[in-house]
């Protein structure tokens, strides 16, 4: 029973991950669009480009943050469900 509940964790785990990782990209593509549409605006383009390479700094941040605080929850719940504590 107990690798069981592990395995539920471990693939809860790499879903979690999955989804926190494709909003990334996802976030990245749109800012790449967002990017390529004002290039031809001079002002704009350049207030553009610092917004985004500062809001894509900022979200892979939050990514990575939250990519190890899950590393660190499903560690914890290891150490719980097959008693290394």
């Amino acid at each position: 029973m107990a690798t069981s509940n592990y395995s539920d964790i471990q693939k809860a785990v790499r879903v979690e991950k999955f989804r926190i990782w494709f909003a990334w990209v996802s976030g990245g593509i749109i800012m790449l669009i967002i990017a390529n549409a004002t290039r031809n605006v001079a002002i704009v383009s350049v207030i553009t480009q610092t917004l985004l390479v500062v809001l894509g700094t900022l979200s892979t941040i939050a990514a990575v943050t939250m990519t190890n605080r899950l590393n660190r929850k499903a560690t914890e719940a290891r150490k719980e469900i097959l008693g290394d504590r």
